[in-house]
């Protein structure tokens, strides 16, 4: 098949959007099929990578003032079209709802191919960036669902990661998505394998002892991911174990003032902020020296680093919010908290330092039940949806 991705952001830019975009474009490539893949610059300027059957045009775009790492499109209306007449596919994929999206169901209308679109967030995930003015969020909620019931139907099918995504979709649009989730590689996130000697190597990498605990976070440090609450609880927990150090991957608007959180503590010595960390810079051995896993984030639709946390053998201490129960079970690989609660959050923590035998079998049990989502099935599942697709053309 001939296959054109069409997003916004895609690697070296950093997002959930970017990875499951990557992955699904280089996956497909290796699968024989010849991929086009559309994205926002992320030098500003437009530019074109070529390998084999895989083509990666990158459009004029500028900086994303809401996002570190983003950019966005520029009036990409005639690129877009003249790519995708070049390129003709047999099917499109869409990560995007605003304009790339648009113009992949514009194209694929006239000229009666498929068209499928990821939903990656729903409505109320923007909610926490605009003014807490009365009437404002709610009445933003209900225009984003608004056009969101208009979106789904200009598409030959609608994916979302999670079941839990799927039903609130279907409930708000009356448009059931097919469920695919993300996926994790198990192979790349395992249980740790490093040797007595890489271990400390890797803790010497971010100025924390030998041995010690540490509690780790890994995501995006803005407004939406309440990393503060993470900080609280791991504060907290760290009153109790004066040897655990806390972890902080990732980067965003709020790292300035979570660093000086951190500072109000008094924990400033114990908390590492090294910025973001790809794969390729050494992502899944943070995770292999890690003791446990926490996050408070309420708005996700499925969590890539809940599923390589879940991969890496970590036990997961998290929010009971949106689809996060779908891979953190209370009390089996992990714990949940209801949202806001912070000290619900450290009393998890705390539990797992005390008993590491526990966190260690917690974390076992988190990597046997996430095997359901290696990497490949969801290739699979998306290639069948393809195919399907492109069969009703036929």
């Amino acid at each position: 098949m001939r296959i054109a991705y069409l997003t916004q952001s895609y690697p070296p830019m950093v997002s959930g959007v970017a990875i499951v975009a990557q992955r699904l474009a280089e996956g497909m490539a290796a699968r024989n099929h010849t991929v086009l893949v559309i994205a926002a610059s992320d030098r500003g300027e437009p530019y074109m990578a070529f390998k084999n059957n895989f083509l990666l045009l990158r459009l004029r775009s500028v900086v994303n003032s809401f996002r570190v790492r983003q950019r966005l499109l520029v009036y990409p209306r005639h690129a877009i079209m003249k790519a995708l007449r070049d390129f003709e596919p047999d099917i499109i994929h869409t990560h995007d709802m605003l304009q790339i999206g648009r113009l992949g169901s514009v194209y694929g209308r006239s000229m009666k191919v498929p068209v499928v679109s990821t939903l990656h967030q729903v409505p109320w995930f923007v909610l926490p960036y605009l003014p807490n003015i009365p009437g404002l969020r709610s009445g933003a909620e209900a225009a984003l669902w608004q056009y969101a019931r208009w979106f789904v139907r200009q598409y030959a099918a609608i994916t979302a990661p999670t079941q839990m995504i799927s039903n609130l979709i279907s409930e708000m649009t009356e448009v059931l998505p097919c469920t695919i989730s993300n996926g994790v590689d198990l192979k790349t996130f395992r249980p740790s394998t490093l040797s007595s000697k890489m271990k400390p190597v890797l803790r010497e990498r971010f100025g924390i002892p030998p041995s010690v605990p540490i509690i780790l976070h890994v995501g995006r440090l803005d407004v939406d991911k309440h990393v503060e609450r993470v900080i609280l609880a791991s504060a907290q927990a760290m009153m109790n174990n004066p040897n655990a150090h806390l972890l902080i991957v990732g980067d965003g608007y709020e790292k300035p003032s979570l660093i000086r959180l951190c500072a109000s503590f008094g924990i400033t010595e114990r908390c590492h902020f090294p910025g973001f960390i790809s794969v390729q810079d050494g992502l899944p051995d943070i995770y292999r020296i890690a003791t446990l896993f926490i996050t408070a984030s309420e708005i996700e639709t499925q969590g890539i680093v809940l599923l390589e946390a879940a991969a890496s053998g970590l036990p997961i201490v998290a929010t009971r919010a949106t689809c996060i129960p779908e891979i953190v079970q209370d009390g089996v690989n992990g714990y949940l908290a209801k949202p806001g609660n912070v000290n619900k959050l450290s009393e998890a923590v705390i539990d797992l330092l005390e008993n590491p035998r526990k966190a260690k079998a917690m974390g076992v049990v988190g990597r046997r039940l996430i095997e359901q989502h290696d990497l490949q099935n969801t290739m699979d599942a998306h290639e069948e949806l393809y195919q399907r697709l492109t069969s009703f053309i036929k």
